[in-house]
């Protein structure tokens, strides 16, 4: 059996700030094979970008820390080299599309400046071969006469033209693995689905991994081979997506499929709200993160935190109630 491209092992990572531990993911493991997309879905603060900053290790130490785990890339332990080998992996094996491309660009570096750097480093290219590799990887993503363009500067882009400078830096070194890290954020939804669309095929004619991150479960549906769910720093639902979706077993994920709006409009009803506030951080994870807010909490849920356990094949929940929840709530079906 080939073995997965990326293995994540019991992460844990920390905050420490003022004197309070974060805990910001709590023994969060999870694997993708080669050419699998999955998605990694959650409220803010659930701890999703941690998780993939971990991966890429840019965690900033202090105040951050990444104290347990193993991260396997292509059967290489990142959390175990050096920094200096993580460079190497880092943008070019791994490659990632940060959220906001408003600020993730240089603002006074010219595109072609930036995007000839990483390719003159992980590539080994002269001047001359990289820019004539970045005005390809401008082209292949879209934007119009990148050859008049590449000397612009990110200020003279509109926010799906960064996005998409952002995503031609990003494959410029040919990944096996790309993280999108809320690719489509502060865009709007026209462009947002040309951005899904051109990740799609790029990732289809690259034959690259793709993990998204996002908060939008209707988004994802179509997008994903597999989904995982966290909440409160934990992973707590991890499927296929289409089991996910027809029989989730988290009550949270349940919620979060609640609240996506339906075609059919009033008709249906009102949009149903997760009740309560996010969990604190702070507190030692000891308890179901969840329970405070969940309605089908028993007292063992806020006594011990439920183990994630195999609760249908190829499905994992971290919930007491994952082999009754189907009998207890109504099927959430997607339009």
């Amino acid at each position: 059996m080939t073995s997965p491209l990326l293995n994540v092992q019991n992460l844990v990572t920390r905050f420490y700030s003022d004197g309070a531990v974060i805990h910001a993911v709590n023994d969060v493991s999870f694997s993708l094979n080669a050419g699998e997309s999955m998605a990694i879905v959650g409220e803010s603060g659930s701890g999703k970008s941690v998780t993939v900053m971990s991966i890429m290790r840019l965690i900033r130490h202090p105040p951050g820390r990444i104290e347990g785990g193993k991260v396997f890339f292509e059967g290489q332990d990142l959390l175990a080299i050096s920094e200096d080998e993580m460079r190497k992996i880092r943008g070019n094996r791994i490659a990632m599309i940060f959220q906001d491309p408003m600020t993730s660009l240089n603002p006074v570096l010219s595109i072609g400046l930036q995007m000839t750097e990483s390719i003159q480093l992980h590539l080994g290219l002269s001047l001359k071969e990289a820019r004539e590799k970045a005005i390809k990887m401008l082209s292949l993503v879209g934007l119009p006469k990148p050859q008049e363009r590449i000397d612009d500067f990110p200020f003279q882009f509109s926010g799906g033209q960064r996005q998409r400078v952002m995503i031609a830096m990003a494959l410029s070194c040919n990944p096996t693995l790309l993280i999108a890290d809320e690719p489509t954020t502060a865009l709007d939804v026209t462009v947002q689905a040309q951005i899904i669309e051109l990740i799609q095929g790029l990732q289809q004619k690259l034959g690259m991994a793709v993990i998204w991150i996002s908060h939008n479960l209707a988004m994802v549906a179509g997008v994903v081979n597999k989904v995982a769910v966290m909440y409160g720093g934990h992973l707590v639902e991890q499927a296929p997506v289409d089991a996910l979706y027809e029989q989730p077993r988290h009550p949270y994920t349940l919620g979060l499929l609640n609240a996506i709006p339906k075609l059919e409009g009033r008709a249906q009803g009102r949009l149903v709200a997760i009740d309560g506030m996010p969990p604190d951080l702070r507190r030692e994870p000891d308890t179901c993160p969840f329970a405070p807010r969940c309605i089908y909490a028993l007292d063992k849920c806020r006594e011990a935190l439920p183990p994630l356990t195999q609760s249908a094949p190829g499905q994992l929940s971290r919930c007491w109630r994952s082999d009754e929840l189907d009998q207890i709530a109504n099927k959430v079906e997607l339009s």
